[in-house]
């Protein structure tokens, strides 16, 4: 998808980044400002998507799950991560899922040296495609935050920066599979994007959690909804 789409995401992010770079973390004002941006397509297709692995301790569930339900999602994989875990990256491919990048490790844009996120984030686009023979499309920077370097990069590697229009807040402490469906129905509406975890490395909830709360939306609120992954959501 390195085409007029990509453009359109990263022009429209350098638009929102242009105000501050953490204006893109705030929902409300990404959503309002920056659709796009955010992940609406103006459609019906919901995309599904986790961030933050591999992590072979409880990723594979996730492949379970989503392969029970015969879903498909995008996972947004840290570089870091994605080296060790190849087998992992390969299931993915091999049963249907889209593989992003979320960055080389999970550092926020804004604390990374200048200079620097630009190698990290082509070494983790390098190393996705190495693994799976598949073109990285998407690019979700951790916590939300895009850099003006982000963007500069996304459009040299030809990846579309996209963050999400309802989440779970599934890496707190206090969150429970009823708290994580609600957080996300809260901003979900048609043709937005979900974002989940599928390890809890680095956060402080329980991937558990998230786990049966994935379970119980593609069971329940979006079991007749048009769900899949981002290449599927502006077709």
């Amino acid at each position: 998808m390195r085409n007029g789409v990509a453009v359109s995401l990263v022009g429209v992010g350098a638009a929102a980044a242009a105000c501050s770079p953490a204006v893109t973390a705030i929902g409300p004002v990404r959503r309002r400002l920056a659709p796009r941006l955010s992940g609406a397509s103006g459609g019906t297709h919901v995309a599904l998507t986790f961030d933050d692995g591999p992590d072979p301790s409880s990723t594979p569930a996730f492949l379970d799950l989503l392969a029970r339900h015969g879903r498909r999602a995008t996972f947004f994989v840290l570089g870091e991560q994605a080296r060790g875990t190849p087998a992992l990256l390969r299931r993915m491919v091999a049963e249907g899922h889209e593989v992003a990048v979320h960055g080389w490790r999970h550092r926020c844009t804004a604390a990374t040296p200048p200079g620097s996120l630009s190698r990290e984030l082509r070494l983790a686009r390098d190393t996705v495609e190495h693994l799976t023979g598949r073109s990285v499309e998407w690019y979700r920077p951790p916590y939300g935050v895009m850099s003006t370097e982000a963007l500069v990069a996304c459009r040299s590697l030809g990846t579309a920066p996209v963050l999400w229009t309802a989440w779970g807040r599934d890496w707190e402490r206090s969150a429970t599979p009823d708290r994580i469906v609600s957080t996300v129905l809260r901003t979900l509406r048609p043709g937005g994007t979900i974002l989940l975890h599928d390890t809890d490395l680095h956060g402080r909830g329980d991937w558990r959690h998230a786990l049966e709360a994935t379970a119980r939306l593609l069971t329940g609120p979006l079991a007749g909804s048009d769900v899949g992954p981002l290449r599927d959501h502006w077709a």
